[in-house]
């Protein structure tokens, strides 16, 4: 029955996942279209900051409450309330914070004055990301992945809808206006994600006021697995911030032009892993249903249905992982062209995606680690990782092999953090198996 439930709702999640970003390359192909490369330049240079923030707001709280639903030590009002005061006070920093630092981020970091107004918007986005990332771990948690699969196709026509009858009114107006309007959308694609989420919430229950109280030891708990967690992905966002800022100094330093740069990196970061990446929501799909079922088995010490779970999730991986790279390797040039008008990015798919089968497998094995409580460990791997990437990017950048430094780089990176996060589960896991 178990495994049943575990192949329904990772197939539930694989549909869901693939209409949903069927309809996010839908809102890319519009958006990009509507507001031209001078818009989608100055919403890219911001790209790396946002995706740090929305790191912080979501603070891994998908993984955190649904260990902690699942493995039935407190009630789930008490949960989700201890954790929405918890965000409420971690917002109110974010948000002092970025209204402080917006300035010196948009004239000296990213050298772009009106990218201020851009992380001002992005500070009101965040509030709502802690709410909907809640919801999302509660329904995770309680092994009911329709909520999310639904949730996220409404977001998705939502946006499709502002970006067809709103969004070239406002480029008209301004360009300014139309980029800012793309991120302050994600406010409206949250509440929409939050109304779908009421539907499927328990109705007509009594909620006492000591529930409603925050809890040290839930909020304690919550944070032993949410602070390792978002550490290593905040670790991840970091090495992509400081990513352009590195690349971009060394290769003027060689003699490249700056045009050279900016084209090459978007054709790299925006063309070519954006192909590589789209078969991702099939990866995202398993560890959220592997999450649960890991931590469950393996607080009840199951470590053979521990096992079981990790190599049905690293066989999926893998399978989706070289069909997918194998199909993008030989159609490249159609899928750019298709999708993005252009074939720039081409040669960089070309030495990636043999590569691409492992990063398939980084997501899963972190996941693992995660729930069997080696989140530390997890962050650890990707720490090291990033600073191999980055200090790689540096070195390789003053050779003249221009954008391909960041390629190799990205490579490397990837071996590293499939092979180390393999043998620490390996000793973990398979090696106490053997031996009982």
């Amino acid at each position: 029955m178990q495994k049943d439930k575990f192949k329904s709702s990772i197939l539930i999640l694989l549909i869901g996942g693939f209409i949903v970003k069927i309809l996010g390359f839908v809102v890319k192909i519009i958006y990009t279209r509507i507001i031209g490369t001078k818009g989608l330049s100055l919403y890219t240079i911001v790209t790396p900051t946002y995706s740090l923030l929305i790191t912080l707001a979501g603070f891994a709280l998908p993984i955190s409450i649904s260990k902690l639903i699942n493995e039935r030590r407190y009630k789930n009002k008490v949960i989700i309330w201890s954790t929405m005061w918890l965000m409420i006070i971690l917002n109110v920093i974010f948000i002092i914070i970025i209204f402080l630092l917006a300035p010196f981020l948009s004239n000296y970091l990213l050298k772009e004055p009106n990218t201020y107004y851009l992380l001002i918007a992005m500070s009101f986005t965040l509030p709502f990301i802690s709410i909907t990332s809640i919801l999302r771990g509660y329904f995770l948690g309680k092994m009911n992945v329709a909520p999310n699969t639904v949730s996220n196709i409404f977001e998705q026509i939502v946006r499709i809808l502002f970006l067809l009858f709103i969004l070239p009114i406002l480029v008209k107006k301004s360009l300014l206006l139309g980029v800012i309007s793309l991120i302050l959308l994600n406010i409206i694609s949250e509440i929409v994600s939050i109304i779908v989420f009421s539907f499927y919430l328990p109705k007509n229950k009594y909620i006492k006021l000591e529930e409603i109280k925050p809890h040290k030891k839930i909020i304690k708990d919550i944070l032993d697995t949410s602070i390792p967690s978002v550490s290593s992905r905040f670790i991840g966002n970091i090495g992509f911030f400081l990513e352009p800022i590195i690349l971009t100094n060394f290769l003027l330093y060689s003699g490249y032009s700056n045009e050279y740069i900016l084209r090459e990196y978007a054709a790299y970061n925006a063309y070519a892993i954006g192909l590589l990446t789209l078969p991702s929501f099939f990866i995202a799909a398993i560890c959220q249903i592997l999450i649960p079922e890991i931590s469950k088995y393996f607080s009840n010490n199951n470590l053979l249905m521990v096992k079981r779970r990790l190599k049905q999730a690293l066989f999926y991986s893998f399978i989706i992982g070289t069909t997918s790279s194998i199909i993008i390797f030989i159609f490249r040039n159609v899928f750019l062209t298709t999708l993005y008008n252009t074939t720039l990015g081409s040669n960089y798919i070309f030495f990636l995606a043999p590569f691409f089968v492992l990063f398939y497998l980084e997501a899963p094995l972190m996941s693992s680690l995660q729930a069997i409580g080696l989140a530390k460990t997890s962050m650890k791997i990707t720490f090291k990782g990033e600073i191999i990437k980055l200090c790689l990017l540096a070195i390789l950048s003053l050779v003249h092999i221009g954008l391909f430094s960041l390629v190799i780089a990205e490579i490397i990176n990837i071996f590293y953090v499939v092979i180390a996060s393999f043998n620490k589960l390996k000793k973990v896991v398979l090696d106490n198996l053997v031996g009982r």
